[in-house]
């Protein structure tokens, strides 16, 4: 068990994709103890992307035969020694399985329920499969992003299944947890990429609201339509990355990039903003992209070279501060946020289907472990 800020805190895992373990994996990382509960028919030789889906990091796995009611009974079981139990099925799914909320808080009334779901537990499109993709589309997030005169740009899976997913269904189960250690009464904890990626966007409906925002691409502030705001290549086919906001900012920016002394239109001339971003266009394609990192690195300009996945594990400044960390050969983020006196940490590779199944039964008190693999309840990898 970890020594972060959640040591103490036992977590179930209903195996899922995506969201659901990722979140899972943010608990381990700050020291919660997460059981993966798996899928009895996963058991195999692992190896593949198994071996290195870091969001199974820090975990152990049981393998269970959810359908057989040996299986559920040690679901069951766990449940009534574990503070929160996260699940990322279609709705229905874990009633129908005997696993539902109302099952699992009458074993144990003081249980956090975490649900992960794209639409939600209710609506029209509660029952439709979805993706990431297809959650910030509806939620006009998608529509946001991207160039004017251009189609939307997919920002990969990061806005709708990790920030508006993940990210919420943590905030939701540990604001339950907090709450439950004074009343004593666990709840269910509805989180739907949806409602947290149309919440993401607070700040921008604010601007909307307040009309200082067109509901169009690429014509705002902060979405390439400021010159200022934006990514420029350089001489070497490569990329830098402005975002000189305030007048102090901007005026450091335009003097290291060399046009101090130059006559150019005022930073809020909307009208004459093409020919301000021709000029800072034609002044990055005069040094490559490390030549100007040099240049800009660090000040106040707000600049910074875009690097790739790989070249980012190597900048310096990730370096000395530890961005990314080596485990089992291969380097990925380390844990966040940091604490200063119980330290997060990674505690493991990424666990494989059923590898642990034996040693959890036994370590949570189950004196039948031997019969309930030979049964086929539950199965040891």
């Amino acid at each position: 068990m970890g020594k972060g800020p959640l040591s103490g805190v036992r977590v179930i895992e209903l195996a899922g994709i995506g969201p659901g373990p990722f979140a899972a994996m943010l608990l381990a990382d700050l020291g919660a103890e997460v059981i993966r509960v798996d899928r009895a028919a996963a058991v195999g030789p692992g190896g593949g992307f198994a071996s290195t889906d870091f969001t199974n990091r820090g975990k152990r796995s049981i393998a269970i035969d959810l359908k057989s009611e040996a299986g559920k009974e040690v679901v069951l079981r766990l449940v009534e020694q574990s503070d929160i139990l996260l699940e990322g099925f279609r709705p229905g799914v874990t009633e129908r399985l005997g696993l539902g909320p109302d099952d699992c808080l009458a074993r144990n009334p003081k249980l956090v329920y975490g649900r992960m779901t794209g639409w939600g537990q209710e609506g029209r499109l509660s029952q439709s499969a979805g993706h990431d993709i297809g959650y910030i589309a509806i939620t006009g997030t998608l529509h946001a992003i991207g160039r004017a005169g251009g189609p939307p740009q997919v920002p990969m899976n990061l806005l709708g299944d990790f920030a508006g997913g993940s990210m919420y269904l943590i905030v939701g189960v540990l604001a339950a947890l907090l709450e439950s250690k004074i009343s004593s009464r666990g709840q269910v904890v509805d989180t739907a990429i949806v409602d947290g990626a149309a919440h993401l966007s607070t700040f921008i409906h604010g601007f909307l609201a307040g009309g200082m925002w067109q509901d169009e691409r690429g014509v705002n502030m902060l979405d390439t339509g400021a010159p200022w705001y934006d990514v420029y290549e350089t001489a070497d086919g490569e990329h830098m990355a402005v975002g000189a906001i305030e007048p102090q900012f901007y005026a450091e920016f335009v003097r290291l990039i060399g046009l101090e002394n130059e006559e150019l239109p005022a930073q809020h001339e909307r009208d004459r903003w093409p020919e301000l971003r021709e000029r800072f266009a034609a002044a990055f394609k005069a040094r490559t992209r490390d030549e100007w990192a040099e240049v800009f690195l660090p000040s106040d300009a707000c600049v910074a070279p875009v690097l790739s996945m790989k070249e980012a594990a190597e900048h310096p400044y990730n370096t000395e501060r530890e961005v990314f960390v080596e485990e089992g050969g291969h380097l990925q983020p380390a844990p966040a946020p940091r604490f200063s006196r119980t330290p997060a940490e990674i505690e493991g590779l990424p666990v494989l289907p059923g590898v642990n199944t034996r040693d959890i039964l036994t370590d949570l008190g189950f004196d039948d472990a031997e019969a309930l693999i030979k049964s086929g309840a539950v199965a040891q990898a």
